[in-house]
């Protein structure tokens, strides 16, 4: 199966001169001595004109190995609620990337969990905007779509203990890249604090108090469920350390301030 482009021209550049320009004014190349290597981090998905730096800034930090778990939210009603892609190649304006099917078969039998399923992918934004950053950073990659449409705690530990397996069991290099943005439509001072609640979980590789903090204080991330997640893997796996990389705001791209999203880049070992 192919998966076209659902958000070029939209969420970025279509044509492939203008986004490869685009991308690499956000990024910087580095050898793989100056990149440090990362089991996970965590990236917006929002247009480029206003995540683009942040998200440049973690794909500039982290070492990108060939193997990539592309593990993000599911803003749609379509679907099933925990979805992976095992077959085919997702298409950019930069070429087709091929999803990594034995990687995926090997995920799929450490987290029973997970189905088949084209469907929620098929329009999902979150996952598309990081390939062109992968694309010029890292070429010959493979990868494996995930999306989760569901915010109970126990179901996202289980996708967690299930990535941990995997990564565990696992000979070679696998970076999870994980897809959120942050606090929504609040003003930025607000959204700042709210953030940085919800960060300084993630800096503890706190699974649970992200759960409970964004409940608590009602910051509303919408990958919450990934992150989770993600953070539950990171702790069966003996992660010790993470860095907040850049954090900003839409404001800061646009100058707007009196409803905002935010954004944290973040980088976990």
């Amino acid at each position: 199966m192919l998966r076209f482009p659902a958000v070029a021209g939209k969420f970025y550049p279509a044509h492939p001169k203008e986004l490869t320009s685009l991308v690499e004014s956000f990024t910087s190349k580095k050898s793989a001595a100056e990149s440090v290597h990362a089991r996970a981090c965590l990236v917006p998905h929002a247009g480029y004109v206003y995540s683009g730096v942040v998200a440049g800034a973690v794909f500039s930090r982290v070492f990108l190995p060939k193997k990539i778990l592309l593990l993000g939210v599911r803003h749609y009603p379509r679907g099933e609620s925990l979805a992976i892609v095992s077959e085919g190649s997702w298409r950019t304006p930069l070429g087709d990337v091929d999803i990594d099917s034995s990687l995926a078969r090997r995920l799929r039998e450490a987290c029973p969990a997970l189905r088949e399923d084209v469907v929620a992918h098929s329009q999902e934004h979150c996952l598309e905007v990081q390939l062109p950053f992968l694309q010029e950073l890292d070429p010959g990659f493979s990868f494996v779509p995930i999306v989760l449409g569901t915010v109970r705690f126990d179901q996202l530990v289980d996708v967690g203990e299930g990535l941990a397996r995997l990564l565990s069991e696992s000979e070679e290099e696998i970076l999870v890249v994980t897809s959120s943005d942050m606090n929504h439509y609040e003003d930025d001072a607000t959204t700042r604090r709210k953030d940085h609640k919800a960060i300084d979980r993630m800096l503890e590789l706190d699974a649970r108090g992200l759960y409970q903090v964004c409940r608590d204080e009602e910051i509303s991330m919408c990958g919450l469920g990934p992150a989770v997640a993600m953070l539950t893997a990171l702790q069966r796996v003996g992660a010790t350390k993470a860095e907040l990389v850049r954090y900003a705001t839409s404001g800061d791209a646009i100058g707007e301030r009196d409803a905002v999203v935010g954004y944290a880049g973040m980088a976990f070992f």
